[in-house]
């Protein structure tokens, strides 16, 4: 199958992105989402250009999506490298007190000048910011406790800021999800587009889904099998297996060929909802 390039930046991000530079003075911090199974290509490169030196805190979403091996693995590596991070569900209710301590943590130094004038009731203002379908308004209701963000399993629903008090003692600036101008890496846009950060609209759907044939056949060939009941190596071809997935699940039309975009479209969607397993595409280096 061609390989196309894969590209999605929007007007209203070229936008998002003014418009955090405009609202940073107004935050004391950075709360930046990205995705537990791809760590580095849900991190926008363009972003430490906006926040310059404001703290930041990094919190990985869909953890319960996630390997937990592979987890372990990019914990020990932030850590080594002395990341402010946290491993996080959205929409877990632990996750207001696990951000609440981190936070604390991260910005002790103004939390204890505060303390100092007597200002122990004030909030701390954190500008939230990801990729799109990263979580954030799954994770601001949470924090709020209630439905104060428009959400949907889809990216680009967030359009506009908009602030949100929480339980956690932080008054959170949500932002639309952003990515930036180009993927200089292929990779990265492939998991981009895997994991459903990138419009399925815009995007071959059958291509996309061969290339999580690819990823699932050399990192997790078992987990394919139990879901699927078929047998696959490193030696087969990605359409082959897509095809089997196909024949199968019975996605067969009229002639007995296979319905390409039903079995695509049912592939990415079982792969995003962990129906597969938990699934990290990426380790650290």
């Amino acid at each position: 199958m061609p390989s196309e390039i894969i590209q999605w930046y929007p007007g209203h991000m070229a936008k998002t992105g003014r418009m955090m530079r405009e609202m940073l003075p107004e935050v004391d911090l950075v709360i930046e989402l990205r995705d537990a199974r791809i760590p580095f290509s849900s991190a926008n490169p363009e972003l430490k250009k906006i926040t310059g030196n404001k703290p930041t805190l990094t919190l990985f979403s869909k953890t319960d999506l996630a390997d937990p091996n592979v987890t372990a693995m990019w914990k020990k590596k932030l850590t080594d490298d002395r990341e402010s991070f946290l491993f996080v569900n959205s929409s877990d209710k632990r996750t207001v007190s696990q951000l609440k301590e981190a936070v604390n943590a991260l910005m002790s130094e103004k939390l204890g000048r505060y303390k100092e004038k007597g200002m122990t009731g004030r909030s701390l203002r954190a500008m939230i910011v990801g990729i799109p379908n990263i979580g954030k308004s799954t994770l601001i209701n949470n924090l709020a406790g209630g439905r104060r963000a428009k959400v949907e399993d889809r990216p680009g629903v967030t359009r506009d800021k908009q602030w949100v008090s929480t339980a956690a003692g932080l008054d959170l600036l949500d932002t639309p999800g952003v990515l930036w101008p180009k993927f200089e890496d292929q990779t990265v846009g492939e998991n981009l587009a895997l994991t459903g950060a990138i419009r399925d609209e815009i995007l071959d759907t059958q291509r996309i889904a061969y290339i999580l044939c690819s990823r699932l056949k050399n990192l997790y060939p078992n987990l394919v099998e139990q879901r699927y009941k078929v047998s696959v190596t490193s030696e087969t071809e990605d359409g082959d297996m897509f095809e089997m997935i196909a024949r199968k699940r019975g996605f067969i039309v009229s002639g007995g060929e296979i319905n390409e975009e039903r079995t695509a479209v049912t592939l990415l969607d079982e792969f995003r909802g962990g129906k597969i397993g938990r699934i990290t595409l990426e380790k650290p280096c």
